[in-house]
């Protein structure tokens, strides 16, 4: 049963940036590159850590989520959102600064941690864009991660901090962005731009 969970966190994992990737190639989805990329920087070393401390499911999850952040890094060079800001470079900063206390404290929960506090903050961008162009993103996508993550938490064994950290943040924070474009595009106001509509 968990062996069967963990591959079913993957398929979904892997298999829900297809429709993303499709939808970047025409113009219909407009990835923040710098959210992505920050994301696949995360997402590797959260896979290290949890290898270093045997958190199998936890590993397997979060390699098919750097592949899948990956992707959109390479197909955003050339279609997403390029833009860099002051705040990217915050983002960026404080990603290597996860890597550094990993080798301070020689801890791989505090590496998780650490990548799950920048993770979040780097998720700021993208989920902005989300809200104020939802028809720039793919909610599928996020939800496939969500649920995904749902099926590594309850495969996760032993029970401990590294092992269910990353996927109940991705659980939530995935769960967010779907949640957010869903109900930004139910809810838009008829005959107005969705990127006129801002905070």
């Amino acid at each position: 049963m968990r062996t069967a969970l963990i591959i079913i966190s993957s398929v979904l994992t892997i298999g829900g940036i297809a429709p993303y990737l499709v939808a970047v190639a025409k113009g219909e989805t407009k990835p923040r590159l710098v959210s992505w990329f920050t994301w696949t920087l995360l997402t590797v070393i959260g896979c290290a850590a949890t290898i270093a401390d045997h958190d199998w499911a936890s590993s397997v999850l979060l390699a098919a989520a750097s592949l899948v952040t990956l992707s959109v890094v390479v197909f955003g060079l050339r279609y997403g959102d390029r833009k860099f800001e002051r705040f990217d470079l915050v983002c960026q900063a404080a990603a290597l600064l996860g890597i550094t206390l990993w080798f301070v404290f020689n801890s791989p929960l505090i590496a998780v941690l650490a990548s799950i506090t920048i993770d979040a903050v780097g998720a700021a961008p993208s989920l902005l864009h989300c809200w104020q162009k939802p028809h720039e993103e793919t909610a599928i996508t996020f939800a496939c991660g969500s649920v995904g993550a749902l099926a590594t938490l309850v495969a996760a064994h032993p029970f401990r901090l590294t092992a269910i950290a990353y996927p109940i943040y991705l659980v939530l924070m995935n769960g967010s962005f779907a949640a957010v474009i869903a109900t930004r595009r139910k809810y838009a106001v008829a005959g107005e731009p969705a990127e006129l509509r801002e905070l």
